[in-house]
């Protein structure tokens, strides 16, 4: 990956259809998040496609799926074919995995293989959406391994568009996404990097303290427009966390075009911007000689 090419690395994207069109998501659970997004009828993009629009635009972008069977019911895309699929585009791909830490021991050999064997750079949990609260000591085993295998671990933050309108909320428990219990992680994993996603509505002074405090947590801001950003997340990334910061859009709901736009608005600060849209995700990526900060 040549990063002196890049524009920004959007470090959260998500691939939710598999090669023989099964989603991860069921029906019901996709309409919420269109209507929720606003974002009704769009289409899943392939891998392949999501290739071609981030090498238009000269951006890198992690790619996930979430494997939320346990909760939903609804057979997960293969970690696998994520890898493979980004695996054919490592100038502008980054894979990946979700593993459910309901799958027990099974899901902490499979995080392992993924990393030593397929290339994966990270994973991605859902504790809403995979029904579990990020501090059970179920998914201890599981964390264990993501810090010795020395990738990041990616919590979804804040309320959710899946399930958003459905009686019930389709199952979500949204108290799960609060990021104050992801304090506790970042605590007996000294050494594993996590990523707090989005603006965490409604707890976005929780994200910004555990991040502050915990020298390894960082913030991505997808899912929302800038220009919608709570006043004190600008303030923190203008300053404290400067360095703690990531782009992320959420595509294929949020486009980074939208995202970008929206960013160049925002009151950050020129030094600031570099860092928030590539320089930081670098870092952290290992993509560069650095050590992860």
């Amino acid at each position: 990956m040549d990063l002196d090419s890049l524009v920004a690395i959007d470090v959260h994207t998500h691939a939710e259809v598999s090669k023989d069109g099964h989603t991860s998501l069921s029906p019901q659970l996709l309409a919420a998040s269109g209507a929720y997004f606003k974002a009704q009828g769009h289409r899943q993009p392939s891998i392949d496609e999501m290739a071609a629009y981030y090498r238009e635009r000269r951006m890198a972008a992690v790619v996930f799926t979430v494997d939320a069977e346990h909760l939903t019911g609804q057979a997960r895309i293969a970690n696998e074919e994520v890898a493979e699929s980004c695996a054919a585009h490592p100038d502008v791909l980054i894979p990946f995995a979700s593993v459910d830490p309901h799958r027990g021991a099974a899901g902490v050999r499979e995080a392992r293989r993924l990393v030593r064997e397929h290339g994966v750079r990270g994973f991605k949990f859902h504790p809403s959406l995979q029904g579990f609260s990020p501090d059970d000591r179920m998914a201890y085993p599981l964390y264990a391994a993501i810090e010795e295998l020395g990738v990041p671990a990616l919590f979804h933050t804040g309320q959710t568009g899946i399930g958003a309108g459905v009686p019930g909320g389709g199952g979500i428990r949204l108290r799960y996404s609060n990021p104050i219990l992801v304090d506790d992680v970042a605590v007996d994993f000294p050494e594993l990097r996590i990523i707090l996603a989005h603006p965490s509505f409604p707890w976005q002074d929780e994200a910004l303290a555990v991040a502050t405090h915990k020298p390894y947590v960082y913030i991505d801001l997808s899912g929302w427009s800038p220009k919608y950003f709570p006043p004190q997340l600008v303030r923190y990334a203008n300053t404290l966390l400067r360095d703690k910061v990531l782009f992320g859009s959420d595509y294929p709901v949020l486009t980074p075009d939208r995202w970008l736009a929206d960013f160049d608005q925002l009151d950050i600060k020129p030094e600031v911007r570099p860092r928030i849209l590539k320089d930081n995700a670098a870092r952290l990526l290992n993509l560069t000689k650095e050590t992860p900060a």
